[in-house]
């Protein structure tokens, strides 16, 4: 079984957001990088799948050269090979980083029983790549998938619906968007990490075609101050407590 995952570069989470002074890109000096944990579970799920049916695992990236950092980490937990369709770092709506991905996987002759995909990039949560490549090559898609078994030549997908799940079974080659928790990830080890940097890493550059949006400018929301209001030590709030139980209504 030949698996492809697809990753992205996104900033670390939690990390304080600073535009370019054109407001036309995050400025980036000063951040941490790494992919959504969509895709972390992504990765994993593939290795997972590999150790237990056999075949190879190769992660997939669309961006500049310092995204090889990401498919090295992919590498380093598992991953066999690595694919970075090297950018000059401008923006790539989801239409046209479709478009890059299917004619990779064309270019390696369709080789690929499964695409896995995390089910939204971490930064800007457009939940459409995914889609969008199983629909330029024709293949089933289940998305949001959170259990995945593989048996023969049809894979077997659960995603939550609801209050239960909803079970799908499609033949494969197919296309599946996992969410986080799905599985575990493991943490590389230094092993891992060692050879990882032994792994092949193929870079193409990719052409740009189709999308059509076009970023005017970036807008961070503005900062929410918060206050917080002390209302005494000990048995000393109790009245002012029930002051404002008394206000929000929630005691007469």
């Amino acid at each position: 079984m030949d698996i492809l995952v697809c990753v992205k570069r996104v900033p670390t989470t939690g990390a304080k957001i600073v535009l370019t002074e054109d407001a036309q890109a995050i400025e980036t000096r000063n951040l941490g990088f790494t992919v959504s944990p969509h895709e972390e579970c992504a990765v994993e799920e593939a290795v997972q799948l590999v150790e237990k049916h056999g075949g190879s695992v190769t992660v997939l990236t669309l961006g500049g050269s310092e995204s090889t950092q990401q498919l090295r980490d992919a590498m380093a937990v598992g991953a066999d090979k690595g694919i970075l369709l090297e950018t000059d770092g401008g923006e790539w709506d989801p239409m046209a980083t479709a478009n890059a991905i299917v004619a990779a996987v064309k270019a390696s002759g369709d080789s690929f029983d499964l695409l896995l995909f995390g089910n939204e990039a971490a930064d800007s949560g457009g939940y459409q790549v995914g889609v969008r490549v199983a629909h330029a090559l024709d293949l089933p898609c289940v998305t949001g998938v959170k259990s995945l078994e593989i048996n023969g030549d049809t894979a077997t997908a659960k995603r939550e619906a609801g209050g239960g799940f909803e079970i799908y079974e499609i033949a494969l080659p197919a296309v599946i968007t996992v969410k986080e928790g799905i599985n575990l990830p493991r943490y590389p080890s230094v092993p891992g990490r060692l050879r990882a940097k032994k792994k092949p890493l193929e870079t193409t550059t990719p052409h740009k075609i189709g999308g059509g949006l076009e970023m005017v400018k970036l807008v961070t929301p503005p900062e929410q101050s918060k206050s917080a209001e002390v209302l005494g030590q000990g048995t000393a709030a109790v009245p002012r407590i029930m002051e404002l139980l008394r206000e929000m209504k929630f005691v007469e």
